[in-house]
């Protein structure tokens, strides 16, 4: 039985807001199905909204779908919560999922940041299609997955699309550490709870991820 939660409006998943509306109305057909719409869909938050790590932020405003949609930029997280809302728009049950994985996508501001590389409360959405529950992770958009020589993650609606377990040389990548299960709203108060604890109050920086990113790329292997 699907939870009318997972079909919901919430304070975050705001897909009644025009700004949601329009991007659903410019990234889908109106003759495709429910299911053909949940994948155009996620193909759009995640070429669409660039993935940008330095907006990591605990302000409650930058978690709504409609901040996400309007910037443009976002982290994993707001990302997942704007593919939730999205689904939920067009009627497919959708829910927030977390878990910890150990990531090397990353440049070395934030390594010097984190003090680690492993990434907790990673956001994803688990999506009702096709008579089941699937994972969807809309993080990480096209240009900078071959910036970084990954395999850009696909969805088809039947199969779990997590993570990127190795890069396309072969090399691991992100590994899977901790389930955290899913949720039908953002769980604000917990994930800053256990982010502050892991890596303190972020600090907010002026630096441009994909200069961070292009000049790395263009550094010679050590």
């Amino acid at each position: 039985m699907i939870e009318k939660a997972t079909l919901a409006p919430t304070l975050f998943m705001d897909f009644e807001e025009e700004a949601i509306q329009t991007f659903i109305a410019q990234n889908t057909l109106s003759e495709q199905t429910k299911e053909e719409k949940a994948i155009a869909l996620y193909y759009a938050v995640r070429d669409l909204v660039r993935y940008d790590p330095y907006t990591y932020s605990f302000d409650k405003a930058t978690f709504s779908a409609s901040h996400v949609v309007k910037t443009g930029r976002a982290w994993c997280v707001p990302k997942a919560i704007l593919y939730t809302a999205c689904c939920r728009a067009i009627g497919v049950p959708a829910r927030l999922g977390f878990a910890d994985v150990r990531n090397h996508l990353s440049t070395e501001r934030m390594r010097q940041t984190m003090k680690t590389d492993i990434f907790i409360w990673h956001g994803y959405t688990s999506v009702f299609l096709n008579g089941k529950w699937v994972k969807a992770t809309p993080a990480f958009n096209i240009e900078l997955c071959e910036k970084f020589g990954l395999k850009p993650l696909e969805f088809d609606g039947t199969e779990d699309s997590i993570y990127h377990p190795f890069d396309l040389a072969g090399n691991q990548h992100m590994e899977y550490l901790k389930d955290h299960g899913v949720f039908d709203d953002f769980p604000l108060e917990t994930m800053v709870e256990a982010c502050i604890k892991m890596y303190g109050n972020p600090k907010k920086t002026d630096a441009d991820f994909d200069e961070d990113v292009e000049k790395e790329m263009a550094l010679p292997l050590q």
